[in-house]
């Protein structure tokens, strides 16, 4: 009986996953304004690892600002000082371009980041997820405000 009662269940649970089981959702293809968007956020990042100075002077905002994986709140200046130097290995993964409103949207992302660590410092969180906010200025877009948040502690 016992045995019967086991069976039971598992074929209930097995056809309970099988009907109402859902498939995964589907990506959408992303737009045209989504795909620029995710083209210049991987120019920034190109441009990061080249230390490339010209590109974020052009790409910032004049008010540009930013939040570090320490929380701390920088600037235009800042972000081109710290980045200008190159170098920085960076890996992007699962980047999706949200709509916010007309002229402005977010482009958010995983990465894996791999520098070595700063002078009486250790290196920042290896496993971040950056979210960018771009908003169009005249033809082109701008990078306004980037967060980089911590995702996986205790792995430096």
């Amino acid at each position: 009986m016992r045995y019967r009662s086991a069976v039971f269940i598992v074929l209930v649970c097995t056809v309970s996953v099988l009907a109402f089981g859902q498939k995964p959702a589907t990506d959408k293809p992303l737009s045209a304004v989504d795909q620029a968007l995710v083209s210049a956020e991987n120019g920034f990042i190109e441009a990061a690892k080249k230390g490339d100075a010209a590109y974020f002077k052009h790409t910032l905002t004049e008010d540009f600002s930013f939040v570090g994986s320490d929380g701390q709140l920088g600037g235009r200046q800042d972000r081109i000082d710290q980045f200008s130097d190159g170098g920085l290995n960076l890996q992007a993964y699962n980047m999706k371009a949200i709509p916010v409103a007309d002229g402005v949207e977010i482009v958010t992302y995983d990465v894996i980041l791999r520098v070595p660590p700063a002078e009486d410092q250790g290196p920042p969180p290896r496993y971040q997820h950056f979210s960018s906010t771009w908003v169009k200025q005249g033809d082109s877009w701008k990078l306004k405000f980037q967060q980089m948040t911590p995702s996986h502690w205790g792995d430096w």
